[in-house]
């Protein structure tokens, strides 16, 4: 996060929000400590005019050359949840990325790194989203404020973690298998060095394969249709490793 006129966050992010998700009307609401910098100015601030850049770096779950996939950007006014507002936001929070304790009655043990355990307030803020862009391997484009409070969640990204990491550790040889797929780019990475899944959402599988000169190159495999479930996912899976090995 970064506000014009702040100090940044520490380097070990303990600054940071301990959770954060979009509310129904787009804003993005987080849990901060009570006494980082981000709070301390959204307390203070006149008129509600703080602005505010939370940037976004989407890393592969699976140990990659260039494991950055992309970056997001998302500006606004920072402003404290007040009022009945609170219980709301506390509650989808807790709904959407649970964390225990720290939803609880505002204070909780946070580990101290140089000490002992201390005891830390926390706070609400919410950011009012102005404008978000995203830049990654297909470019670099602007979101609406309306387009981002509208989107819904890829159903499969809060497993998407371990299912690539299952894939890379007890699929391998089948995810290399897909080459298969390539047409005439299969005779020159079927036989070259790891495939390696490095995205998966609802409409398919992307893996980073290897090319004759040894550059590594990302092939998307589209499923028939969109899956909306691990067990959709199995099944679009086997029809992949099925084509595959026609």
């Amino acid at each position: 996060m970064t506000i014009p006129g702040i100090e940044p966050l520490d380097d070990l992010g303990t600054d940071g929000p301990a959770a954060r998700t979009v509310a129904p009307d787009g804003d993005v609401v987080m849990l901060l400590p009570g006494g980082s910098p981000a709070a301390r100015a959204a307390a203070y601030a006149r008129d509600d005019d703080l602005t505010c850049v939370m940037e976004i770096t989407d890393v592969a779950p699976v140990a990659v050359p260039h494991r950055i996939r992309g970056r997001a950007w998302v500006a606004g006014w920072l402003t404290p949840v007040r009022g009945g507002e609170r219980a709301k936001s506390a509650a989808l929070l807790a709904q959407r990325h649970p964390v225990g304790e720290l939803l609880g009655l505002g204070e909780a043990l946070q580990p101290d790194p140089n000490g002992p355990a201390r005891r830390t307030a926390w706070t609400l803020l919410r950011l009012e989203v102005a404008e978000a862009c995203v830049d990654d391997l297909w470019g670099a484009d602007g979101v609406e404020p309306d387009a981002f409070a509208t989107a819904t969640p890829d159903p499969l990204a809060p497993h998407e973690a371990d299912l690539l990491q299952h894939l890379h550790a007890a699929h391998s040889d089948q995810v290399r298998g897909l080459c298969a797929l390539l047409g005439e780019r299969s005779s020159v990475v079927c036989t070259r060095g790891p495939a390696i899944p490095v995205a998966l959402d609802r409409f398919g599988l992307r893996v980073r394969f290897t090319d004759d000169a040894d550059q590594p190159f990302d092939a998307r495999f589209d499923f028939p249709e969109p899956v909306e479930n691990v067990s959709e996912l199995r099944r679009a899976m086997h029809a992949l490793f099925e084509a595959a090995a026609d």
